[in-house]
């Protein structure tokens, strides 16, 4: 799942980092600070995990992309 989220400084990717290290489902993350991307792997419900990373970061979460295992 690709994910869009305002990343205005280091102290927001050192939150998101964290906030994404403590959930069990996620398996891989990648965070793009220049593009405002976060992209995950994992097996977890793309819109519980939305709302869980808007809730804690208390910023808008656009989901971009989800990709279906196959």
């Amino acid at each position: 799942m690709v994910m869009r989220v305002n990343l205005d400084c280091p102290c927001c990717c050192k939150k998101i980092r964290r906030i994404i290290l403590r959930m069990k489902e996620i398996e891989m993350h990648l965070i793009e600070k220049q593009e405002k991307r976060i992209s995950i792997m994992g097996r977890f419900d793309p819109e519980d995990i939305a709302i869980t990373i808007r809730k804690k970061m208390n910023r808008r979460v656009e989901i971009l992309d989800i990709q279906l295992p196959q």
